[in-house]
């Protein structure tokens, strides 16, 4: 029995000796404060978890002090001389191939069309495009060269992935939705006007 009682007094003596070192290691006082703070606190520790991750109102002014302030009026300026200027580009081919060539109709205007997508293609590959579109922003966007443009810059950019891969799968990133939902309206529109024509 005085055995059994010194083993037992060891067994609780050491259990002492590990309760000690786990709270000296601050691991035991943190895990029992946690299990104290489940239920009743735990909407508390969520809304100091939401004050952590909203944004900071001080550093988000900060960095709009930095930030140059939207010019919309200027921005709508050149965006309107910039696409009335490749309108204007565009009417011109149209007046010369109708002089000159005699092309008339659907054959004129297929012809202008894709005149204008060679030259916003030609002048992508030559850098010269996008310099444009910064400066112009919709202005570039909007006509059928800003088309073009939006088909050419994924596949100069994805062309060392290769022509399958690179070249051919990437070139209808940015137009691929311009396209489906094109046509598609295109489809809905035609087929009204012939339900409404019956």
């Amino acid at each position: 029995m005085q055995a059994q009682g010194a083993v037992k007094k060891g067994g609780a003596a050491q259990g002492a000796r590990a309760q000690e070192a786990e709270n000296s290691s601050g691991y035991g006082a943190g895990k029992r404060a946690l299990q104290r703070s489940r239920g009743a606190n735990m909407p508390a520790v969520r809304e100091r978890g939401a004050e952590t991750n909203a944004p900071n109102q001080n550093y988000l002014d900060y960095v709009h002090s930095f930030a140059a302030p939207t010019k919309h009026f200027h921005n709508c300026l050149r965006a309107y001389i910039v696409g009335g200027g490749i309108c204007c580009v565009g009417q011109f081919i149209r007046i010369m191939l109708e002089n000159w060539a005699h092309l008339s109709g659907d054959e004129l205007a297929g012809t202008v069309s894709a005149v204008l997508i060679f030259l916003g293609c030609l002048l992508t590959g030559l850098g010269v495009y996008d310099r444009i579109g910064k400066a112009a922003g919709a202005g570039s966007i909007v006509p059928i060269t800003g088309f073009a443009n939006s088909v050419a810059s994924p596949a100069l950019e994805f062309k060392a992935e290769g022509f399958i891969t690179g070249l051919a799968a990437k070139m209808f990133v940015v137009a691929g939705p311009i396209i489906v939902y094109g046509v598609l309206s295109g489809a809905a529109v035609g087929l009204i006007y012939w339900l409404l024509s019956l």
